[in-house]
């Protein structure tokens, strides 16, 4: 697996972190790969999400955490659904995304522990970590690798 770290900690965790960069390629030579946004409502609206559409898909959006912060309880069984709702087939690539990589890599965990994957978490999320001047989305990340993105 080519730009992915490990991820063994004794037992498999997930199948390790990649790149934005690496996740899109994946995703364009998969056809049957998803892509699961972890972020918030609020970062979906406000900041944007994945465009995939060009794949003939779209990203899956599925809250990791609630605003206010508080883990989503349901989240297992609503990436569960939709990803059934996907037309998803085990054993298919899962990637999950969400600002910098932390939530996201909780997911990929949460997921690979449900029995599905392998699941991959995208290093640097959506938006990458901050600049020297304190703002995300410049230095790393889905956005700032220009990868497709749309905002509402």
């Amino acid at each position: 697996m080519s730009g992915a770290s490990s991820s063994q900690q004794g037992n498999r965790t997930y199948a390790g972190d990649i790149g934005p960069q690496e996740a899109w390629d994946r995703l364009s030579q998969d056809k049957a790969a998803q892509l699961i946004d972890v972020r918030t409502q609020a970062e979906w609206n406000f900041v944007g999400i994945p465009d995939l559409s060009s794949l003939s898909r779209a990203a899956l959006l599925i809250e990791w955490q609630h605003f206010p912060p508080g883990t989503n309880p349901d989240f297992t069984s609503e990436a569960v659904a939709a990803l059934e709702q996907a037309g998803y087939s085990k054993g298919t690539s899962i990637f999950f995304l969400c600002r910098s990589g932390a939530r996201s890599r909780a997911a990929a965990i949460a997921l690979t522990a449900a029995g599905f994957g392998p699941c991959f978490n995208v290093r640097d999320g959506f938006e990458g970590g901050l600049d020297g001047d304190g703002h995300r989305g410049q230095t790393g990340g889905w956005k700032a690798l220009g990868l497709p993105w749309v905002q509402s």
